[in-house]
């Protein structure tokens, strides 16, 4: 049975403003209904897997468990990343538990990363999934992954290779030999063997020219005399191993990850949904992905016909996208006969190729051609679609200058709801607040800010310092300076109220809290 190991802790800067720190694109619903997560998680339906387990960012933690819960399933741990360490230490982290369980259910079996050796019965194969990719057919990918499950339960190390269709310099890419041949099928799969070739080079992320020879050899023109009947692939970042084929690996080639992420899994403290890992002991673990880390060196040190392949690599041809950018947005977006991609309200006259996404205003667009247009409640931008990847130099601009834009939406979302920053001055702010049911916020104080409550819609349980009281639609309270209080939503529907904060400041940092449902400090 295959053990689903989802990645979700990125960024995704180079989707600005759509896309920011405090709630990144993998969060986003940006090609349907469902969120890049939902849709990771969906298409898993039909395998042989175990619930999936996820790594995140511990500041995304609430929105994680929100969509999971949304879904309706059960998962085997949302592992909190104190700090991120890119992919390596995330999936040590995941093999170092699920090493000790082969069927990790509902956060039994979370372990202390102990270096015993595991045996066949708790060695899971772990299907590694990006949290912020697109793709589109479905079967095919399940296809792929049966395939690739056969060589990762003869201890292969499986990467899934996308057909390279242009001189992409922010991918790797792997070199494939010869066909390779599984001994035994799977039971319960079908019986088709689906086809794997051993791994001739793994190159990450070369340079234009570099990745323009690949691409020639793909034709077969190269001009050097390369045998032309080797392919190059790209890396798509989906990973199929053993956990411990993965951790002797790393064990081998980043001795100091492994050890840094063993020490972290030894202190891990279990908190309802989440996994916590020792925050010292992670924060010390090098930076680096697994294609550098393990896949490069693992790849280039096989020289002998014996273990030549050990690593192999499936071919994925089922429509993947990682949304690099906009311009992959655009790709996989429903266009109009113009070849426009328009999401909101968007009016246009005579343009073409463009990609328009308006969040909360009309936008309309006359002659433009080949533009990105984004439309957020706090910012917009105006790009060229083949310059829309130097997104990234605005937002570490945005960051210089301590801009909040850079990493927060004006819409904030939070484990009990979520509130929408609608006005602000001088020593004013108004704040929408949207509270779902059952959830309660935290019982505070503030030492700067008073605060007004009318309640638009639903009911609202309020504690008032020692009075406690219930108000509904058009009904007010007032906070004053100073005061412990707490909003609760008894109902069954949402509670919609706007706060007026006046004050001599008004940041978020001006919180005592008393106690919390949701274990804030």
């Amino acid at each position: 049975m295959i053990l689903p190991i989802i990645l979700s802790g990125g960024s995704g800067t180079r989707l600005w403003p759509l896309s920011r720190g405090n709630y990144p694109k993998q969060f986003l619903a940006l090609n349907g209904k469902r969120t890049m997560l939902q849709q990771t998680i969906d298409r898993l339906s039909g395998l042989d897997h175990s619930p999936c387990m996820l790594i995140c960012n511990e500041d995304h933690r609430f929105i994680a468990a929100e969509q999971i819960r949304q879904l309706g399933i059960e998962h085997s741990g949302i592992f909190l990343e104190p700090v991120g360490r890119n992919t390596a230490p995330a999936i040590a982290l995941a093999a170092f538990n699920a090493a000790q369980s082969a069927l990790v259910n509902n956060m039994s079996g979370i372990v202390s990363g102990t270096d015993t050796q595991p045996q066949e019965g708790n060695d899971p194969v772990l299907l590694v999934l990006p949290a912020d990719h697109v793709i589109e057919d479905v079967e095919a990918f399940q296809q792929a992954v049966n395939t690739a499950h056969r060589f990762a339960f003869e201890s292969k190390i499986v990467v899934f290779g996308v057909v390279a269709d242009g001189p992409e310099t922010g991918y790797g890419y792997v070199r494939r030999g010869a066909p390779v041949s599984c001994q035994q099928s799977m039971s319960g799969e079908n019986s088709a063997e689906g086809v794997a070739f051993s791994v001739k080079e793994f190159v990450e992320k070369p340079d234009l020219a570099t990745a323009q020879a690949y691409l020639k050899e793909n034709d077969g023109t190269a001009m050097d005399g390369a045998d032309t009947a080797d392919k190059w692939y790209w890396n798509s970042g989906i990973f199929m191993f053993k956990a411990s084929c993965y951790l002797a690996a790393l064990k081998q080639f980043r001795p100091n990850i492994y050890s840094a992420c063993k020490k972290a899994m030894s202190n891990c403290q279990v908190d309802n949904d989440f996994v916590r890992v020792d925050v010292e002991a992670f924060r010390a673990c090098p930076d680096e992905s697994i294609d550098y880390a393990v896949m490069e060196p693992l790849c280039s040190s096989y020289n002998t016909a014996e273990d030549a392949d050990q690593v192999v690599v499936v071919p994925l041809d089922a429509a993947w996208n990682d949304i690099g950018g906009f311009s992959a947005l655009w790709q996989v977006s429903v266009k109009d006969v113009n070849e426009n991609a328009f999401t909101g309200d968007v009016m246009s006259i005579d343009s073409k190729n463009s990609l328009v996404i308006s969040e909360d205003k009309l936008v309309t667009a006359i002659g433009v051609e080949d533009l990105v247009i984004i439309n957020t409640k706090d910012a917009l931008l105006v790009a060229n679609r083949n310059k829309a990847q130097e997104v990234k130099a605005i937002v570490n601009a945005l960051k210089q200058e301590q801009r909040p834009e850079a990493t927060i939406h004006r819409e904030v979302y939070r484990p009990w709801g979520k509130y929408d920053s609608i006005d602000n001055g001088d020593r004013f702010q108004v704040k929408r607040i949207t509270v779902a049911p059952g959830a309660k916020l935290s019982v505070q104080m503030h030492h700067h800010r008073a605060e007004h409550w009318i309640v638009v819609s639903g009911t609202a349980k309020i504690t008032n310092g020692d009075k406690e009281i219930l108000l509904t639609e058009n009904q007010s309270t007032y906070i004053p300076l100073g005061t412990i209080h707490a909003l609760e939503n008894p109902g069954v529907i949402p509670l919609e109220l706007i706060e007026v904060q006046s004050g001599l400041y008004l940041g978020e940092d001006d919180i005592v809290r008393f106690d919390d449902w949701y274990g804030r400090d």
